[in-house]
């Protein structure tokens, strides 16, 4: 079950400020504006903290765990776009058009977040120039790994998607060439729009072939280089 609370650590928005580069733009005034109607959730692993179609009220802002970013397509196939850490923001789309959620997220672990309210964030863009530019910048970010995504997935085999979701789950998410995977074995499948079947053959593939080492939960990347080139080859 959600439990709608603040943990002993979420207390007023300026003690978050120093966490991430877009709050550090605030001035005292602007961050009382985010912290009106502000509220913290807990989530369990698996938990929705958004689901698709839904009402866009209020920006997210998670403070710790992590949490897969999805479309829900035909079906009941999903398509990953990309998965989410400590204070990453969130609102989409849906934001500045139709106030609607585009995509679901889900907790992949034990998290919680902070709800800012929609309306007092459209507030501080228009009162901070440099805060709206360092929205923007964000929301180009993302589009930008968006676009490089899409390429990924229309233009590549099998082994380029397999490659390029394992070097941004080594890069991005876990920055390191050792790290335990937090995401299910479909979870993958579902971001590189492949079969779960296809996903893990692709695996052990390359777990045959010395790229990746493989134990339960844990992957070991000890031929990155390998698998970089096999990203650009497609």
């Amino acid at each position: 079950m959600t439990v709608y609370k603040k943990s002993v650590y979420c207390k007023i928005c300026e003690d978050c400020n120093h966490k991430s580069d877009l709050f550090k733009l605030l001035n005292l005034e602007e961050t009382q504006i985010l912290n009106e109607d502000r509220f913290e959730v807990l989530f369990k692993a698996g938990e929705n903290i958004v689901k698709q179609g839904t009402n866009l009220t209020h920006i997210i802002n998670l403070t710790s765990g992590y949490a897969k970013l999805y479309i829900e397509g035909i079906n009941d196939r999903n398509l990953l776009l990309n998965l989410i850490g400590p204070y990453s923001i969130l609102g989409g789309p849906g934001l500045f058009t139709d106030q609607r959620h585009h995509y679901s997220v889900t907790a992949l672990e034990p998290s919680s977040v902070c709800f800012i309210n929609a309306d007092n964030f459209k507030k501080v863009i228009n009162l901070n120039v440099k805060f709206a530019a360092k929205f923007l910048e964000h929301l180009n970010t993302k589009q930008l790994m968006l676009f490089n995504k899409l390429i990924s997935l229309t233009q590549k085999q099998m082994h380029g998607k397999i490659a390029d979701a394992l070097i941004y789950l080594s890069e991005k998410i876990y920055s390191s060439l050792d790290f335990e995977l937090t995401i299910s074995r479909q979870d993958l499948a579902d971001m590189t729009a492949m079969s779960k079947d296809s996903a893990i053959r692709i695996l052990k593939e390359f777990e045959k072939d010395g790229i990746i080492l493989i134990n339960a939960r844990n992957i070991s990347i000890p031929k990155m280089e390998v698998l970089k080139e096999i990203s650009a080859k497609g």
